[in-house]
């Protein structure tokens, strides 16, 4: 298998990546043979799939701006994956000009891709770590140089969570990242569950298994136990939905149905 230019070269390329995954379903270009492959491979139980990351980053963009719009210029967005047509600095920075952005990923190539498309951009930054280990992401110089914790911070876990799993107590980080924070800032947060997917629980198991298979578990959450994870935040309306419901642009209805798998939520610490 021939080796991308943009592929940094310790990274094994015959080992799927979720990120790369995600940017596949997305329409991107930063992914290879074998992360299509297990994509594909996960659409015939789920062909909804591209449908599902459409919805999250539209969920996103809106959480967003809705943030901007509240006045908060400061952006952590921990899993961000690779970036994209639209990503968190893209539409920060047009919402609210000097809005400051850091990524935080711990797959090479997004981290390496997000230091390319970042370049010469002085307000964003990309962190190599993991949600897992808040106070590397805490700590690190790129976010000390551009984002002060004294001041609301919007942060963001769109479609990560569900990668945690309960053995490496994902609540507890969250619950760091929260006490973190100043007063006034928010949780954007999306997370999969078997709630709301128009297949029946054992089929949307099958596309559940391939990440097993890749290593890379998808913990499908129930709606109560995503709502664990804004202990501390008070809801921002209409709470925790289906990622269509949430603030919608266009009607609700006219969505697909499998945008509505899963939930998302924005909270506010007070």
């Amino acid at each position: 298998m021939e080796r991308p230019a943009w592929a940094p070269r310790s990274i094994d390329i015959s080992v799927p990546s979720v990120s790369r995954i995600y940017d596949f379903y997305l329409g991107g270009s930063h992914n290879f043979e074998v992360d299509r492959e297990a994509a594909r491979k996960a659409m015939e139980f789920m062909p909804g799939l591209p449908k599902i990351m459409q919805a999250n980053r539209a969920f996103m963009r809106r959480a967003v701006r809705f943030a901007a719009e509240a006045g908060i210029t400061q952006f952590l967005d921990i899993g961000s994956g690779i970036p994209t047509f639209g990503s968190v600095h893209e539409v920060a920075q047009a919402a609210a000009p000097g809005a400051r952005v850091v990524y935080v990923d711990h797959d090479p190539v997004a981290v390496a891709h997000s230091q390319a498309v970042l370049a010469g951009n002085d307000g964003a930054d990309v962190i190599a770590a993991d949600l897992r280990k808040p106070q590397e992401i805490l700590s690190s110089p790129q976010l000390e140089r551009l984002i002060d914790l004294n001041r609301p911070v919007a942060l963001l876990l769109v479609a990560i969570l569900h990668f945690v799993e309960d053995a490496d107590d994902p609540y507890s980080a969250v619950a760091e990242l929260r006490e973190a924070l100043a007063p006034g800032s928010l949780l954007i947060l999306t997370h999969a569950s078997y709630e709301g997917i128009p297949l029946p629980p054992e089929r949307a198991g099958g596309a559940v298994d391939v990440y097993k298979d890749i290593r890379n578990p998808l913990i499908m959450r129930s709606r109560d136990e995503i709502a664990r994870f804004f202990e501390g935040y008070d809801m921002v309306e209409p709470g925790l939905v289906p990622m269509p419901h949430w603030r919608p642009e266009s009607a609700p209805e006219d969505e697909d149905p499998y945008a509505f798998s899963g939930f998302a939520g924005v909270g506010r610490t007070a």
